[in-house]
């Protein structure tokens, strides 16, 4: 009986697998699963790389990949490697944005942290973009900022 994950995990070539976690964020696993001869095994292996992402999932990615890395080791799975998501470029220029704003109004990290009652080491991980932030904590920031969310053009 196979136990549905949330994760989604495909093969891309012999040696990268793409994962979808379950927060919808694509990672790319090094790891040699499509260099093996049985389906059935690839198929195993995927549904625990699938596994060790849904046991694993934080909104911290840093602790997150750092997480799937251990486990993976104990699971003896031949994961090499992982990226940081295909969201890591946008979480950056975010947090430097938020820093940017914080700064220019003169405004220390923890005197943020406490005005929008985040955990002072959660924003720096925020400003340095290895915290996946929710729609609520920034507009949090955002309002402390004297700014507000927006959609606008790429």
């Amino acid at each position: 009986m196979k136990i549905k994950s949330k994760s989604t995990a495909r093969i891309i070539s012999s040696s990268v697998v793409e994962v979808t976690a379950c927060d919808g964020e694509v990672y790319n696993v090094m790891c040699p699963v499509g260099t093996y001869c049985s389906e059935d095994y690839k198929k195993y292996v995927l549904s625990q790389i699938e596994a060790l992402f849904d046991a694993n999932h934080s909104e911290d990615k840093e602790k997150m990949i750092s997480a799937i890395m251990r486990s993976s080791e104990l699971s003896a799975l031949n994961i090499r490697g992982l990226d940081s998501g295909d969201r890591q470029a946008e979480r950056e220029r975010i947090g430097i944005r938020i820093r940017q704003l914080r700064e220019e109004h003169g405004i220390e990290a923890r005197e943020l942290a406490q005005m929008t009652k985040i955990d002072a080491a959660n924003l720096s991980r925020i400003e340095k973009g290895r915290y996946s932030v929710g729609l609520d904590i920034l507009s949090r920031i955002a309002a402390a900022l004297g700014k507000k969310i927006d959609f606008v053009d790429l």
